[in-house]
């Protein structure tokens, strides 16, 4: 049985889904495709993201580049890596993911096992209440340190503590520097005058937030 999510949400959910199911369908997918899957003990679900939150991603993506060029700090981006572990049963793909804390240890691997490597240090998700699955409670049993959650108009920040996410303004990653309320307001900017200005405002925030 498929329930289908409705039109605009571009999302299908697919019950009693072996693992082995999830896996042949990763196979057969392949990397080239639009698709992002999330797998929680049983439930599929299969998403194709649409225009404004592709649009809003990107930006977010473009917003962290520039934060760990201008804290000089390394980063390996990992885009929508499939994150997944079978003595969990539980698997996913972010909109967007980076290592930062753990470059080093990633900077050369091409493939992601989290039997043995450690999960990204960062992932970005937006329009995160349309999803079926609850991706927040996938990331934290995988252990990845810190969200940010875009759900127009609010960002939010999510930060490992003792077993918990801590929603918080500051990023742990990012010099503790306020994101919430500044991405935030940037990615309003972005759509008065356009992305290449808001990137260059934002990127003048961030030395002066250095400087204070």
């Amino acid at each position: 049985m498929v329930m289908t999510a409705p039109p605009n949400s571009q999302r299908a959910i697919l019950p009693n889904i072996s693992w082995q199911t999830f896996e042949t369908i990763l196979a057969e997918m392949g990397n080239n495709r639009a698709t992002r899957l999330a797998y929680d003990h049983g439930t599929l679900e299969i998403m194709t993201p649409l225009m404004p939150h592709e649009h809003n991603n990107r930006l977010i993506e473009h917003l962290a580049f520039a934060l760990a060029e201008e804290l000089n700090l390394n980063l390996k981006s990992t885009g929508s890596v499939t994150c997944k572990r079978q003595d969990l049963l539980r698997g996913v793909e972010p909109d967007s993911s980076f290592y930062i804390q753990n470059e080093p240890v990633m900077r050369h691997k091409q493939n992601l096992d989290l039997s043995q490597d450690p999960p990204p240090d960062l992932v970005v998700e937006v329009d995160y209440t349309s999803a079926s699955i609850d991706r927040l409670s996938i990331y934290l049993a995988l252990g990845v340190p810190e969200v940010w959650r875009y759900d127009k108009p609010v960002m939010q920040i999510y930060q490992l503590q003792e077993g918990v996410y801590i929603p918080c303004d500051v990023s742990p990653t990012f010099k503790n520097l306020p994101l919430t309320t500044e991405i935030l307001r940037f990615l309003q900017e972005s759509r008065i005058i356009g992305e290449i200005p808001m990137i260059r405002a934002f990127r003048d925030w961030v030395k002066q937030q250095r400087k204070n």
